[in-house]
């Protein structure tokens, strides 16, 4: 009768053990989809930088960007 009980715990634990292994890939798979998605964004973000820098140094080469303070100061 131990050896069944032994056993009967065993077949718990692993069953424990493969829903904690379960619970961890569905978060590491939620984690990973939202580190994808932050790199996208980052991405956008460094696309938009890089276009309005070379905006702005096109404009400071057409001599438009005012080094001067305005009147009103």
């Amino acid at each position: 009768m131990a050896a069944q009980e032994e056993i009967s715990g065993l077949k718990d634990q692993i069953v424990d053990l493969q829903s904690q292994l379960a619970f961890q890939e569905d978060t590491i798979q939620a984690l990973s989809d939202v580190l994808v998605r932050q790199q996208q964004q980052l991405d956008s973000f460094q696309e938009s930088l890089a276009s309005q820098k070379s905006q702005i140094e096109e404009l400071a080469a057409d001599g438009e960007v005012a080094s001067e303070r305005p009147p009103h100061y």
